[in-house]
This record gives structure tokens, sequence and C-alpha cells, in this order.
């Protein structure tokens, strides 16, 4: 009797050890984190660069087309200088949205200033060079833009377009006057505030959720209205730059 209840204990033993060993064992697992969203909200930037052309038209040449002599044919050929300049100054802005669209408004302040003037070149009617002279100015001025953007986030690199519109002050900071004679330096110029607007493109790239560096083109075009001319001229500059980007 004791042998057969010894037996029976030590079957129903090695059964339950093979039940449990064959039942799953389950552990609670964390959710795995969110995904960072890089480039949100409120941002300050500084920046600066080159301003490589300014389209300041082409050569012009003005002859005194009523004397058909040869010997009263003299022609004035002015070539206005296009200089590479420099830019630099800071934004301030925000951006709406997580998706992968995302508007942006920003405020854009910049100082731009580049170097002006004109080559002259007078002619006889034979094409002989009788005088030349240049003409040689620095530009300084402050453009304040208001910029809509839209920005393309894909992970840590987000490419951007947009636009904006805003005004310019701008001030002659004298010229230097170059001739056959020698040269001639004078003070400060006239000044002269208007209209500006841009169209902008370029690209972040985000070392962590809230800092980046960028790279940046800009067509900036400064209007103006010529005195005594009666003409409405824009100036067209093309500003390529880099600079970081901090959201707060």
């Amino acid at each position: 009797m004791t042998r057969l209840r010894f037996v029976t204990a030590l079957l129903t033993g090695l059964l339950t050890v093979s039940l449990q060993a064959g039942q799953e064992v389950y552990k609670q697992v964390a959710p795995p984190p969110p995904p960072e969203l890089y480039g949100l909200g409120f941002y300050g930037a500084i920046g600066m660069g080159a301003n490589v052309y300014q389209n300041r038209d082409g050569d012009r040449t003005f002859s005194d087309d009523n004397l058909n002599s040869p010997f009263f044919g003299d022609s004035l050929t002015v070539s206005p200088k296009n200089d590479v300049g420099f830019f630099g100054g800071v934004k301030l802005g925000y951006v709406f949205l997580t998706g992968i669209v995302r508007p942006t408004i920003e405020g854009d302040f910049f100082y731009n200033g580049f170097r002006g003037g004109a080559d002259f070149s007078l002619r006889d009617s034979f094409g002989n060079t009788l005088r030349s002279s240049s003409v040689t100015t620095w530009i300084n001025s402050g453009a304040f833009m208001g910029n809509f953007i839209l920005r393309f986030a894909f992970g840590r690199f987000q490419p951007y377009a947009g636009a904006g519109v805003g005004i310019y002050f701008a001030e002659s900071a004298g010229a230097d006057f170059q001739g056959p004679n020698g040269s001639l330096s004078t003070g400060g110029g006239q000044s002269h505030a208007d209209l500006a607007w841009q169209i902008i493109a370029g690209a972040d790239y985000y070392w962590n959720p809230k800092f980046s560096t960028f790279i940046e083109y800009k067509f900036l075009d400064y209007t103006s209205t010529q005195i005594n001319t009666n003409q409405s001229r824009n100036l067209g500059q093309q500003l390529v730059g880099a600079g970081v980007r901090m959201h707060f």
C-alpha cells in the first residue's frame, strides 16, 4: 500500500512538471518610444553669405545720330559694375504642424552691401577710344522682410521654399572717380527707401531636434523710381549664404 502511494505521488509530480514546461511565459514589454520630431515651434537663426550678382542692366551706348559728319560721330559707352557684395542678418520664425509639410512664417532682417558704379568709354566714329574713366561706389542697405515658407520634413533633412515682401533702406557711401588726369573721392551720397520682395529656397540638416545648419539662396529685388527719367526700375540681386538655426 505504501509502495502504491509512493508511485502515485511520483507520477503526479512528473505530470505537473511536464505541464508547466509546456506553458508559454509572457513578459511585460515597454512600448517603443515615439519618433523624434525635428524643427518644431519658434526658432531664431543667424546667417551670412555673398551677394553674388546685381542685375544693373548691360552696356548702354549714347551717340549723336543727328550729325552725319564722321568727325562728329562720337559715342559714349556706359558699362555698369556688378561686383560681389556681402550680406548677413537674423531670422525669427514659427513652424506650424508636425507632418511632412509644415507652413512657416518668418521675419528676415539683414544687412546687404554691394559695390556699384560704372566704367565709361568715349570713342570716335572710327571706334578709337578717346577717353575712359570709372566711377565706383559702395551701397549699404538694410532689408526688413516678412516671409511665408513651406518646409518639407524628411527627418533630419528639411528642404524649404517660399517668398517674402517688405521694405529696404539704402544709402551710398560715396564715390571714387578715376580718369586720365587722376582720381577723386566724394562723401556720402543719396539714400532711398522702397518696396522689396524676394524668393527663397534652401535646406536644413538637424543635428538634434532643436539645432540645425542650413544653406539658402535668395533672389532679392529692390524696387525704385529713377528721378528725372520717369521710369520704374528694379535691382535684381542673387544672394547665396549659410547659417545656423535654433528652436526654442
